[in-house]
């Protein structure tokens, strides 16, 4: 698979607390993070380029994306908001509330006109990026979710939760398709193949499993960790999977042989975040040790993967290990410009250039469509009692008639009687 082993380039570091998450820019230009430390960070490839420091959110960052056309990223907190920030120095951002506990998964639909977040309390809500609107709410798990992220076409969703589930969802019907238990333990991080075909789950049992869509089947399953699994990447040619886990390790699994063929040490302590640049020719991990590496893969070419076959559970032979030798004070230490959000709570801007009169924040979004949406019930409530009874008026206006005629022709019979 590859023609040496995967090799680290450049360590950051700038976070002042644990790194919770982390993305590639399409651009491969930038590499985006999170942290506990209520901030998100960009950090920029080219030498001697300051990194910037994006300060706005008042609690921990759990999840931050770049959009796919790069032009906007998308961050979440403990504080209840989602934050829409342009990447640029100005630090111009939108911020809105979006659910009524922690937020802890946020993704963009391929298209980018849609954004997804996922919440301790127990939804995941759909949201218009342009707009800044509520779109709806997908009550589905019954505990806190954990991840929600987009299949590739954009038309499914698949989420996990502390409820021990793994969902699929239809996103025109915003309908919860399938359901996979998870018995053992919960899964904290879910994503698709680049096929669309399965998906992966990294979870607290110190396992990996993958699903096929298709026949909602397990694929495989990996017990590659000695700790509970943070998060995982595919690389894109869907050959590699990525996993980094509470062990202090990262492992990469050639995904065709069924397999675990290297084990990369260089985290003082857990590995939190990890991810596959979209040229798959690099990726990035995180850590508890507030450290942000970026690594080079050093894969031969290889063709897309359209699909993964059953692979029996088995006696994986070891690993290579590789070690990099990294410590806390050797890492380096960037030239951090610091950016405070000029953002107006309850004044959105278009990121289209045009701006929009908005006074209402996300949540009265939703209180607002959830009034509509009683609103409209109510209509359709009395409209089939009026139509109910218009039928009733109708049934007695005949049967008044009927008497009328009976009535009529009893007083001609009678008359001509006599």
């Amino acid at each position: 698979m590859s023609t040496e082993d995967p090799t680290l380039e450049r360590h950051y570091k700038g976070h002042k607390d644990v790194v919770t998450a982390l993305d590639f820019s399409p651009s491969m230009k930038q590499l985006v993070t999170s942290s506990l430390d209520h901030t998100v960070m960009i950090w920029n490839f080219r030498q001697q380029t300051r990194a910037y420091r994006f300060v706005g959110h008042t609690d921990a960052v759990n999840d931050v994306c770049f959009s796919p056309s790069g032009n906007i990223m998308a961050s979440v907190s403990r504080d209840r908001t989602v934050r829409l920030w342009i990447p640029n120095i100005r630090g111009d951002s939108t911020v809105f509330r979006a659910h009524n506990a922690t937020i802890r998964s946020v993704d963009f639909s391929p298209d980018g006109q849609q954004l997804v977040t996922g919440s301790d309390d127990k939804t995941i809500k759909f949201w218009s990026v342009h707009r800044h609107k509520f779109v709806c709410s997908l009550p589905t798990h019954t505990n806190w979710v954990r991840c929600v992220r987009f299949s590739p076409d954009g038309h499914m969703l698949v989420s996990c939760a502390d409820d021990k589930t793994i969902k699929l969802h239809d996103v025109q019907t915003a309908s919860t398709i399938h359901s996979f238990p998870e018995l053992k333990g919960s899964s904290n991080h879910v994503a698709f193949h680049p096929s669309g075909t399965c998906i992966a789950a990294a979870n607290t049992d110190n396992s990996v499993k993958i699903y096929d869509i298709r026949t909602l089947k397990l694929l495989q399953h990996y017990d590659a960790h000695s700790g509970p699994v943070h998060r995982l990447s595919f690389h894109p040619s869907g050959h590699i999977l990525m996993t980094c886990s509470a062990d202090g390790t990262l492992k990469l699994l050639d995904l065709l042989e069924g397999r675990p063929i290297y084990t990369l040490h260089g985290h003082q302590g857990a590995v939190t975040c990890c991810g596959f640049a979209f040229s798959g020719e690099y990726f990035a991990s995180g850590g508890k040790d507030k450290q942000v590496m970026l690594w080079k893969t050093n894969f031969k070419p290889v063709e897309p993967c359209p699909a993964l076959e059953v692979t029996e559970d088995a006696n994986f032979s070891q690993p290579l290990d590789v070690t990099v030798a990294v410590s806390p004070d050797d890492s380096e230490n960037e030239e951090v410009t610091t950016v405070e959000s000029h953002s107006k709570p309850n004044t959105f801007q278009n990121f289209s250039g045009q701006k929009e009169n908005q006074t209402t924040s996300g949540n009265a979004d939703e209180d607002m469509a959830t009034s509509l949406q009683e609103v409209k019930g109510s209509l359709e409530h009395i409209n089939t009692q009026l139509s109910t009874i218009t039928q009733t008026l109708v049934i007695l206006e005949q049967r008044l008639s009927l008497a009328e005629n009976k009535i009529t022709e009893l007083v001609n019979n009678q008359r001509s009687s006599h």
